[in-house]
């Protein structure tokens, strides 16, 4: 089972894109709560050169609400991630976090339908792209 869902996008215009998935996101009814720059965070900390590279911290709360009042602890699989990426050949990388794979091994089965309806709301932002 891999545990994400990825999809390249060819060539395009980095920010144009990020504000794509951002739009694909609130469609599916996710928002964004956090944005980590892995090129300049690398840059600024390890004086490493990386491409163009975000990760989006996503957040549907209706479905976040319902994990937690389940299982608390599932807090720290969330927010479910979602990362930009521009690749070597310049083509641009879309891949989101497979919740199904993140949550389902844990062993709590009521968890299980949210893992699937939230990986199937994740495999519509990474297709509508």
């Amino acid at each position: 089972m891999t545990y994400h869902i990825t999809k390249s996008v060819g060539k395009q215009d980095f920010s144009l894109l990020k504000q794509k998935v951002i739009a694909a996101l609130q469609e599916e009814g996710f928002g964004v709560l956090t944005e980590i720059d892995i090129q300049s965070t690398m840059k600024k900390k390890l004086d490493k050169d990386y491409k163009p590279f975000l990760i989006l911290g996503a957040c549907n709360p209706v479905f976040a609400d319902q994990v937690l009042s389940i299982d608390p602890n599932m807090s720290a699989l969330l927010p479910c991630n979602v990362s930009i990426r521009e690749l070597d050949s310049g083509e641009i990388e879309i891949s989101a976090i497979d919740p199904i794979a993140a949550m389902s091994s844990l062993g709590n089965p009521a968890i299980e339908p949210l893992a699937t309806a939230v990986r199937k709301k994740l495999e519509n932002v990474v297709e509508k792209i």
